[in-house]
């Protein structure tokens, strides 16, 4: 079996299980047996393109939530060009925001897809994951795009499973290159109901955890003063 398709059963098997899905359930769905749905679950047998897209509709994912995308640091480049220097060779980068409800470090990864307009490129955000290898399997997921202009980088995304939940980044000169840039998000707190925006940290590479790293992330007297300065809201 392959590493592939290993990896692809344990999505596979995430998300049924996620959706509280029994092994018949989903195979009946797909029009399969259950031993062969056991055995694409495993990676014993490869799965065909028409069925991947089978499982997805069924577990009400995309399919590519279900595809296996190798996080390496020595990863080739995409054959892609992004004129942001800041986004050149990436496959996917990551971003990072301190809670304040709870007093954690939130993490997030960010995958790129393919390319839906001038500079305009289709995004996946993972957010809040507790296992680096298996980020996919994220406690938020949001679709969306990112648009690049001359001096700042605009993503917009839909949460997936509330539509209605739509939120907005914006990563400033990322035409200049660096492995971090700042950032602002923006979107609504569901603890408790409200409009929120907080300043993001995005990164080429995975940030180790530390209490400089967090103290970076909460919001400093520099922060404040600039907030009352402008009576906005900004990083920079």
């Amino acid at each position: 079996m392959s590493e592939i398709s290993v990896e692809i059963g344990k999505r596979i098997r995430y998300f049924r299980q996620n959706r509280k899905m029994t092994l018949q359930e989903l195979a009946s769905a797909i029009y399969k047996s259950k031993a062969t749905l056991s055995k694409y679950e495993t990676g014993e047998i490869s799965i065909d393109i028409d069925t991947l897209y089978n499982l997805a509709d069924a577990l009400h994912v995309r399919t590519e939530q279900l595809l296996y995308h190798r996080v390496a640091e020595s990863e080739a480049p995409p054959e892609r060009e992004i004129s942001p220097t800041f986004f050149q060779g990436l496959n996917h980068f990551y971003a990072y925001y301190f809670d304040g409800r709870n007093g954690h470090l939130n993490q997030s990864v960010l995958d790129l897809y393919d390319q839906i307009g001038i500079n305009k490129f289709r995004i996946a955000m993972y957010m809040n994951y507790k296992d680096h290898q298996n980020y996919q399997q994220a406690e938020n997921i949001y679709w969306g795009y990112i648009e690049h202009f001359d001096a700042l980088s605009l993503i917009e995304l839909t949460h997936q499973d509330t539509p209605t939940e739509k939120s907005s980044i914006q990563i400033l000169a990322s035409f200049l290159d660096a492995e971090t840039k700042w950032g602002l998000w923006n979107g609504v707190s569901s603890r408790p109901l409200m409009p929120v925006a907080l300043k993001m940290l995005f990164s080429k590479k995975p940030l180790k955890e530390s209490a400089e790293l967090i103290r970076n992330l909460k919001l400093s007297k520099e922060d404040i003063r600039r907030i009352k300065y402008y009576n906005m809201f900004s990083v920079v």
